[in-house]
């Protein structure tokens, strides 16, 4: 067709015939395959023939240019024919399902969800079509949730970020606070991730005992931020866990109280006292600092003697595994990145849709550690004797 033809063509009439092209070089390709399938064509008799064409039925294909309908598939009479055909426009219509959860998860209602839909595609995804797919989200996301954990987890980083949620009628910076576990293999896991509704201290209690009954076991040491709820709960539900405060923001607590002019340079010392693999010399730094900023920086220097034991937990543990287990910017780096992907959404109609996007966030934006190792725990294990896995 010339582009003289097409001018004179509405939208809708376009779209109609670029749908037709496609569905006959579909049925084109489907009838190739069976030829090759058959080793004959269309009443070929060939001594390698290996089967009958028994007629064709009928089906809808979902495509990147609309709905085809009534395409005519092939068949043999042993029933042994398949397409790859169908297995390529349903790796598109998952991207078309893809598309339907990113809406849901944001707050998009069902019935906005069909119409933008139908806007982009000309295929109206119905509502009850939407609920399906969100529903078996739902399943997917409560059963991950709810997996036993058969591992031991050594290491254990707990942290929590705020977003804006509808509560009760009003909107509020709700937290949703987060696991993230490192194996007795050495790989990374998001073990947890709820939003605190109620008591923050009820909530960090809440979701270690949730962890304990799915299986946690064989906590060394609990990384975190300097929240007393995380702590009065690691002290409940973990005994004999060890708690690391995060290096990261506890330099921030203490240049807090340090001139911006000077915090360059006192900024740099504080990195040299974390930086030591041994405790003798990091205390030694740490002396120093001390004496040369204490007549300066009165208050500054009081929170750092104040956290400085808890901010060197670390170098208790192995030398190859301190710089990971030092701070949670392994969840930061988590965080950074549902915020970038909640930016859209503005405030969330509620906790529940929250949670389910942060986690489908946290997952996706995590699959590569299940192919990565974090650390090797060989040092660990060779400085105790590795506890047996206790069965749940």
């Amino acid at each position: 067709m010339t582009k003289e033809e097409l001018r004179g063509l509405t939208k809708e009439e376009i779209s109609r015939r670029i749908r037709e092209g496609v569905k006959a070089i579909i049925e084109q390709v489907l009838e190739e395959e069976m030829t090759e399938h058959l080793a004959a064509g269309y009443r070929e008799r060939t001594p390698t023939r290996r089967g009958e064409r028994n007629g064709h039925y009928t089906r809808n294909l979902i495509t990147p240019v609309g709905k085809v309908e009534q395409l005519r598939v092939p068949r043999d009479r042993e029933g042994t024919f398949l397409t790859e055909v169908f297995e390529r426009y349903k790796r598109m219509t998952g991207e078309v399902e893809e598309a339907v959860l990113e809406m849901y998860l944001q707050g998009v209602s069902t019935r906005k969800i069909a119409a933008i839909t139908e806007g982009l595609s000309r295929i109206r995804i119905s509502k009850d079509a939407v609920s399906r797919i969100a529903q078996r989200l739902e399943e997917e996301l409560s059963a991950w949730r709810e997996r036993p954990l058969g591992l031991l987890y050594p290491y254990l980083y707990l942290d929590a970020s705020y977003f804006k949620v509808n509560w009760g009628g009003r909107v509020v910076d709700l937290a949703l606070v987060v696991a993230v576990g490192v194996n007795e293999e050495g790989y990374r896991e998001v073990l947890a991730v709820e939003p605190a509704g109620g008591e923050r201290k009820e909530a960090w209690r809440n979701l270690l005992k949730g962890l304990i009954e799915r299986g946690l076991r064989g906590v060394r040491l609990v990384i975190s931020d300097d929240h007393p709820s995380i702590r009065q709960a690691v002290m409940a539900e973990l005994t004999g866990a060890r708690w690391q405060r995060c290096v990261v923001h506890f330099e921030r607590n203490v240049l807090a109280h340090v001139p911006q002019s000077e915090r360059k340079v006192v900024a740099e010392d504080l990195k040299e006292v974390f930086s030591m693999k041994r405790r003798s010399t990091a205390e030694s730094l740490a002396q120093a600092f001390i004496e040369r900023y204490r007549d300066r920086f009165k208050r500054a220097v009081e929170v750092f003697v104040q956290g400085l034991d808890e901010a060197l937990t670390y170098l208790d543990f192995p030398s190859s595994h301190q710089r990971h287990i030092k701070s949670t910017n392994v969840l930061e780096r988590l965080f950074r990145e549902v915020k970038r992907r909640t930016k859209v959404v503005g405030v969330f109609p509620n906790e529940k849709s929250l949670a389910n996007l942060a986690t489908v966030v946290m997952l996706r934006a995590s699959e590569d550690w299940a192919f990565r190792r974090y650390m090797d725990m060989t040092a660990l294990w060779a400085a105790e004797e590795k506890p047996t896995k206790i069965a749940t």
